[in-house]
């Protein structure tokens, strides 16, 4: 069973930075693509950002777009989610998840899912 650990939240105001982590056990971590997702308090889980298994290949939501980047490093067993100017509309748990399905944006269409990180941004 792979499993997903993520790392990296925290507290920043409006306008900062943080780089959240996701690091993946087992010897297939290379084979699956990695997305990033969040949720807010009575909110569904929404699709941020998503990586092919050789990282040629990147999709992220239009509310992301340009301020987020999503990475991999298959060596360290690591996907990572660069998040710069920060929002509090990006305040959320983030999640992390190995892909199986067709879609790149639907949370059915990923298998394995870490248990988040908390993300608060204030204004």
């Amino acid at each position: 069973q792979v499993q997903l650990v993520e790392s990296g939240g925290g507290l920043v105001q409006a306008g900062d930075s943080l780089r959240l982590s996701c690091g993946v056990s087992g010897r297939t971590y290379s084979t699956y693509a990695m997305g990033w997702f969040r949720q807010a308090p009575g909110k569904e889980r929404e699709f941020v950002a998503a990586i092919s298994w050789d990282g040629r290949s990147t999709y992220y939501a239009d509310s992301v777009k340009g301020r987020f980047t999503i990475s991999r490093d298959n060596a360290k067993n690591t996907v990572y989610l660069q998040m710069n100017s920060l929002k509090p509309e990006d305040t959320a748990v983030y999640y992390c998840a190995s892909k199986y399905g067709s879609s790149w944006t639907t949370p059915e269409d990923y298998r394995y899912w870490g248990q988040g990180t908390q993300v608060t941004v204030s204004s």
